[in-house]
Parts: C-alpha cells; sequence; structure tokens
C-alpha cells in the first residue's frame, strides 16, 4: 500500500457487517495509502461517505500536510494535543519533505484541539524541574501571542513543499466557549466525547450531559442530520453509562 501510495495511487477502506471487523486494521491501512476509513452501518453513513465527503477522497489538493505548534512559554505553562496520537511527527520531520504525511483533499477540513494551561493557572499539573531549569528565570516571548504556527503542504505534482506561517494571538481568543463559531464547539463537543469513551482522566469531571448540551448548541444547519445523529450516540451512551 505504501509503494502505491508513492506512486499516486490511494486507498480507501468502508467496512461493512460486524462479526469479524477489524477496525483498528481498517484505520492502519487507510492511514498508510493517504485515504480514509469509514464503517458504512446505515443508508445515512453511506451518502455522508459515498455522496457528500467522496470529493475529499478523490481529489486531493495539498499532499503531506504537516502542522507544527510552537507554544509560547511566557503565556503557555502546559498544553495538550487532543487526539492525533497515530500521526505525530518528530520534530526534525517538520522540515524533511522525504517524511511522510497527511493529505488534504477537496472541501476536506482539518481541525486540531490543543488543551492550554496559563501561566499562573491553579489548573497546573507539572512542576517546575528542580535540576534542568532556572526557577528564577522567566521565559520570554510577546505577551499577546499564544502559539506560534506552522503548516507545510506540497500542491499536487510538487516533490518540495511550501510554508505558511502566523502567529495565534489574544486577538484570534473567545472569551467564552459560547461566542465562538458552530463548527468549533461542535468540534471540541466531539473530541470531548472521545475522550471520555476512552476513560480520559481529564473528562473526569465532565459528564455526557454537559458534551451533549454543547453539541446541542453547535448544530447549526444540519441538512442531513449527522450532527443530529452524534447527539443520539452521546445520549445513548450517557444511559449505556448510568448505573
Amino acid at each position: 500500500i505504501e509503494r502505491k501510495r508513492e506512486s499516486g495511487i490511494y486507498l480507501s477502506v468502508l467496512g461493512f457487517g460486524a462479526g469479524n471487523y477489524n477496525d483498528q486494521l481498517m484505520q492502519a491501512l487507510a492511514q498508510s495509502g493517504n485515504g480514509n476509513a469509514a464503517y458504512i452501518d446505515t443508508l445515512n453513513e453511506a451518502r455522508k461517505v459515498l455522496v457528500d465527503e467522496a470529493g475529499s477522497t478523490i481529489v486531493p489538493i495539498a499532499g503531506d500536510v504537516k502542522i507544527q505548534v510552537e507554544f509560547n512559554p511566557a503565556v503557555v505553562s502546559e498544553y495538550r494535543l487532543v487526539g492525533y496520537e497515530t500521526r505525530a511527527l518528530a520534530r526534525e520531520d517538520f522540515n524533511n519533505d522525504r517524511v511522510d504525511a497527511g493529505d488534504i483533499g477537496s472541501g476536506h477540513t482539518v481541525t486540531a484541539l490543543y488543551e492550554l494551561t496559563p501561566i499562573g493557572s491553579p489548573a497546573r499539573l507539572v512542576n517546575d524541574l528542580r535540576y534542568q531549569s532556572d526557577a528564577g528565570a522567566q521565559p520570554s516571548g510577546p505577551s499577546d501571542e499564544y502559539a506560534y504556527l506552522r503548516l507545510r503542504y506540497k500542491l499536487p505534482g510538487e516533490a518540495k513543499s511550501r510554508l505558511i506561517e502566523r502567529a495565534i494571538t489574544t486577538g484570534d481568543e473567545h472569551g467564552e466557549i459560547a461566542s465562538a463559531d458552530d463548527d468549533t464547539r461542535f468540534a471540541a463537543s466531539v473530541a470531548a466525547f472521545g475522550q471520555k469513551l476512552r476513560g480520559s482522566v481529564y473528562l473526569s469531571d465532565h459528564g455526557y450531559d454537559d458534551i451533549a448540551t454543547l453539541a446541542a448548541g453547535a448544530r447549526g444547519d444540519d441538512p442531513f442530520g449527522y450532527r443530529n445523529e452524534f447527539l443520539s450516540l452521546v445520549r445513548f451512551a450517557d444511559a449505556i453509562d448510568r448505573p
């Protein structure tokens, strides 16, 4: 699959039925083939994958897309990336055009969510190192910058990547999550649901009802009912989880 990928032939994998279905294998195959993996269990899901999202797997518009975020230690004391465990790259691989990364298709969007702990927050989990840091030193950096974003990508048929970079500043922030757009809030609810199902310690005080409330308020224009379907899954998981 990886050899074919180098020649421009990509692989997406669709699953049907149950029995010996192996989701982890499906994901591994699709990832090696720069494609997507999906499980078709309803007519609505088939329409979503084979009609609405078909263009994103058939027509690639950017190859080997890499995202690198450098956080400002003068503002952010801790951070964690939510998800993408199988997509992590070494720092030195970001500028190496020979290292394979994910492709982006027409109409396809990618969302990366980080949880941040600002300097001075009582929510900080990790103490300063005793021997490898100067406790009296104050990190320097622009006070209005949370992070610096770098994005590399290759246009179809090109071997050399292009670079986009910009600072993420206080001008990009919202005072509260309710003021963020529907897509951002819905993405946050989906990420929270995934962590909740995995038993993440970071969501110990965040219940399914909180996730459902966030998702319900971010449905927006949902012509095919995909977001309503997600909301039903959250409520179903909540019902199962109750003693």
